[in-house]
């Protein structure tokens, strides 16, 4: 078992002897000779645990196991006690120790009880970013197609997961750049750490800073409690900043300096922190473009632009419509316990020649919408033709050009070759969410699921259109 232990004794011959013992099991060790500078050295190499003795000058271990707690209030503490203080020992624990040992000690002892406490670290640590990310261990990241372009994507992938180099993955909205992200770090030797994902978009600068530094007690008002910060609970694993370009640049020049240094401070803090983290960025913007126009730093760019990935739009890989819309369906099924349903042959052609302006994220939603609302067990074109957005005989051309490099005869019937008078996007956008909100009865978090955003997303969005009187203020 790999982990970092910090040794802290005053005397030297005490430091080395077990230093030497938890080496020869093959954990790291850093060293301290006081409490001064143990609380530097918890900051900077962040162990995985600490042991130090009892009985030191200045600051003893109970004192000292005390201000850990400020810095760091899950490094687990193992007490070095003599014949004579085991009862300060046990009263210690009820402080927050983790164990103590009584000298003089087995080495086989030492080693034990540093493992547990090195494992503990690691159990605790997971769990707490897991719940952080709201991750779902059930979803496995799937590349789904067999088009050439993403077989290609797939090799790409490969190549990349194999590094510890920032990535920035770069494509329209609901392609499924995270999709391409939670890849990467499955495929990575960061697989067993955890991923952590951020949507910069969704905070303020001043809460996107706290929630990806984190922030000591007393920092801010409203700072009731210290709080570890995304980068902090990632350690040896990966962050995902979704939407990197919506970040201000006072947050810009932080974030340089964690991918060119790793390291950061915590907002109210001066107490510089050392990770290990991957970073894998996404966005849908021209980061080029936004350097040019001066809200996006140049040197950060280079930064993130080490492994850039494109991911290809949906209509750019048409014959993976039908795999798509059946794996989204398998999984409907199996996630509401519903019969199995299929499209028909006319349904899968209908899907086929749209251009797919949403992508992937639009389709799955089609999907939803039609095994929700669709009778039987088949999904006929009848049933989701409403709901595209005015598929067009020149969409019907493009697609089928897409697929066989030819251009078929068109038979335009009356209602195809009648005026279409299309409705701004931002319209369809407001009265689907609105519709799908209704059909879930108002509840926020079963639209947002449906629809494929986050609850947060939705919750902007309906702020935004009460400010303007687009909605009513009961929504």
């Amino acid at each position: 078992m790999n982990g970092k232990v910090l040794v802290v004794d005053d005397k030297q011959i005490m430091r080395d002897s077990v230093g030497a013992t938890l080496r020869r099991a093959g954990l790291t060790v850093v060293v301290a000779a006081d409490g001064k500078a143990a609380l530097a050295a918890v900051a900077r190499h962040r162990p995985d645990a600490m042991i130090t003795d009892l009985r030191m000058p200045e600051m003893d271990g109970l004192q000292l196991l005390k201000r850990i707690a400020d810095i760091d209030d899950q490094l687990p503490v193992v007490l070095m006690t003599a014949y004579g203080t085991v009862d300060v020992a046990v009263d210690a624990m009820k402080h927050g120790a983790f164990d103590f040992v009584q000298k003089p000690f087995e080495g086989d002892q030492l080693v034990m009880t540093l493992r547990r406490a090195v494992e503990h670290r690691r159990l605790i640590h997971e769990n707490a970013a897991l719940k952080s990310s709201n991750q779902s261990l059930e979803e496995a990241p799937m590349l789904i197609g067999q088009s050439q372009v993403m077989r290609k994507l797939g090799t790409q992938i490969k190549q990349i997961a194999q590094s510890n180099g920032t990535v920035l993955v770069h494509g329209q909205s609901g392609v499924g750049k995270e999709v391409v992200a939670r890849t990467i770090h499955a495929c990575s030797q960061r697989r067993d750490r955890v991923m952590l994902c951020v949507n910069c978009a969704a905070l303020s600068s001043s809460l996107l800073e706290s929630e990806l530094f984190g922030h000591e007690k007393g920092a801010f008002t409203g700072a009731e409690q210290l709080r570890k910060g995304r980068f902090e609970l990632a350690d040896g694993g990966t962050i995902l900043l979704d939407e990197i370009s919506e970040i201000s640049p006072q947050l810009q020049a932080k974030l340089l300096r964690v991918l060119q240094e790793q390291q950061f401070e915590r907002v109210g803090s001066s107490l510089t922190m050392q990770i290990n983290v991957r970073v894998i960025a996404t966005t849908n913007r021209d980061l080029i473009q936004c350097v040019a126009d001066g809200s996006f730093r140049q040197d950060l760019y280079y930064r993130l632009n080490v492994l850039p990935v494109e991911v290809p739009p949906l209509a750019g890989r048409l014959e993976d419509v039908p795999v798509l819309a059946n794996h989204f369906l398998h999984q409907l099924t199996l996630r509401d316990g519903r019969d199995a349903k299929h499209f028909d042959l006319q349904a899968t052609e209908l899907l086929q020649s749209y251009r797919w302006p949403g992508n992937v994220r639009e389709l799955q939603n089609i999907c939803e919408r039609a095994c929700v609302l669709s009778r039987g067990r088949t999904i006929t074109a009848n049933v989701i033709r409403p709901w595209l957005m005015g598929p067009s005989p020149e969409n019907a051309v493009g697609a089928a050009e897409n697929r066989s490099g030819q251009a078929p005869q068109i038979h335009v019937t009356a209602a195809a070759s009648s005026f279409y008078d299309p409705k701004p996007l931002e319209q369809v956008e407001r009265e689907e969410i609105l519709r799908a909100l209704e059909f879930n009865h108002g509840n926020r978090q079963r639209t947002a699921h449906a629809l494929g955003i986050g609850v947060r997303t939705l919750g902007l969005k309906l702020k935004k259109w009460k400010e303007n009187n687009l909605v009513g203020q009961t929504v």
